[in-house]
């Protein structure tokens, strides 16, 4: 009888042996295509985060608030930044707080709510935030480098027949 922890086990098995290109054929092979989707979501975004610590000094948790920053010019409260990034409103403070004194982004208080404020981009913030999402966007171009562009736009179709299904799983 296989127990949760032995599949656990046989799962990770399989996951680390994607990352070195060997899948086993006992998994389904849904499974299979899971744990690759997983083991390149995983090297890329490892790649990104080095990428923004050695030219930025920055982290991907830094970087994916100013992104969400310059979405919306004027700014976001704090409960709807920590939604927007799935995150507790107190890991939004700490970042937020640094990116205060780094005068890359501002506190704006609301009219009529004395309790609440705004975060938005300063100018210098929207600066090296068009610098970052710049190299990012080179770097995601480089990590998809071997693909064709016929083989990315079949791909991203059907990641969105997948996204689409999963979507509608009860």
């Amino acid at each position: 009888m296989t127990t949760e922890l032995d599949l656990e086990a046989r799962l990770n098995d399989s996951h680390a042996n994607d990352i070195n290109g060997v899948a086993h054929s006992e998994h389904p092979q849904e499974l299979r295509l899971w744990l690759r989707l997983l083991t390149c979501t995983q090297l890329i975004e490892k790649q990104i985060r080095t990428e923004l610590r050695v030219q930025f000094d920055t982290t991907l948790p830094r970087f994916d608030l100013l992104s969400q920053l310059q979405r919306s010019p004027d700014g976001l409260k704090m409960n709807e930044l920590s939604r927007r990034m799935m995150v507790t409103s107190g890991n939004i403070t700490g970042i937020t707080d640094q990116l205060v004194t780094e005068g890359l982004v501002e506190r704006i208080t609301v009219e009529g709510d004395r309790r609440a404020y705004r975060v938005r981009l300063t100018t210098k913030g929207q600066t090296l935030f068009a610098d970052m999402a710049h190299q990012h966007e080179n770097w995601i171009v480089q990590a998809f480098g071997s693909l064709k562009d016929t083989e990315i736009a079949t791909l991203y179709k059907l990641l969105g027949n997948v996204k689409k299904h999963a979507l509608n799983i009860p």
